[in-house]
């Protein structure tokens, strides 16, 4: 099957090699910084035109930012840089430093405690976000909070309740071993929410999902 005179699996294999080509520019801006587009251009060993077009695709999707740098002598330069956004595509490792920090503790009660603290700093930042909502816009509020975050959420109808669904828990080597995130997370819902929350699925207990009914529409 062909299309624009192209073979399908020319125009798949050119769309794998821009992609890549994609990853390497931003690879390059995690290690090197700013970086222009005639220094890109030296380092792919393609033309500076073929970099811009890859710039100007990255800067559509909010990865990369450019900044005007003038200099002594000639025209100003545009720098590009990397974004928040492009920056949660590279590995974290901050659980890693929360389970070592949580060990130290050792106390349950003590544990408790911090979980508790951020689950009030949690209600402080985005309680104002809920106010005059009715419960269905609140509840698609609390789905675009989540998003936010990481946690990739669905929301859908069940009779009179809604149910949210978890896909993703950004925090689940955490949870996996302190039931009091989970509890933390549930708890910040109904208070956000002023409603009845159940949880009726759990990826930390082996579920494929965490899922939320909430009652009351």
């Amino acid at each position: 099957m062909e299309q624009d005179g192209k073979p399908f699996m020319q125009r798949e294999q050119a769309a794998r090699q821009e992609g890549s080509t994609r990853q390497t520019v931003l690879t390059l801006l995690k290690t090197n910084g700013q970086m222009n587009a005639g220094e890109l251009a030296k380092q792919l060993q393609i033309t500076e035109m073929a970099v811009r077009r890859h710039l100007n695709t990255l800067e559509r999707d909010g990865l990369i930012a450019p900044t005007i740098v003038r200099q002594a002598m000639g025209r100003p330069t545009h720098m590009f840089s990397l974004t928040e956004q492009a920056e949660l595509l590279f590995p974290k490792n901050y659980h890693v430093l929360a389970l070592d920090l949580l060990e130290e503790l050792e106390d349950p009660g003590t544990i408790d405690r911090l979980f508790e603290g951020r689950k009030r700093k949690l209600i402080e930042r985005y309680a104002h976000r809920m106010e005059g909502k009715s419960l269905q816009e609140k509840v698609s509020e609390l789905a675009a909070i989540q998003n936010d975050g990481g946690y990739m959420v669905q929301v859908e109808s069940s009779g009179n309740d809604l149910v949210l669904h978890e896909y993703n828990c950004p925090i689940a080597q955490v949870a996996n071993r302190y039931q009091q995130a989970c509890q933390c997370e549930l708890s910040l819902f109904q208070q956000l929410l002023e409603a009845k929350v159940e949880r009726t699925e759990c990826l930390a207990k082996g579920g494929g999902k965490c899922s939320y009914r909430i009652a009351g529409l």
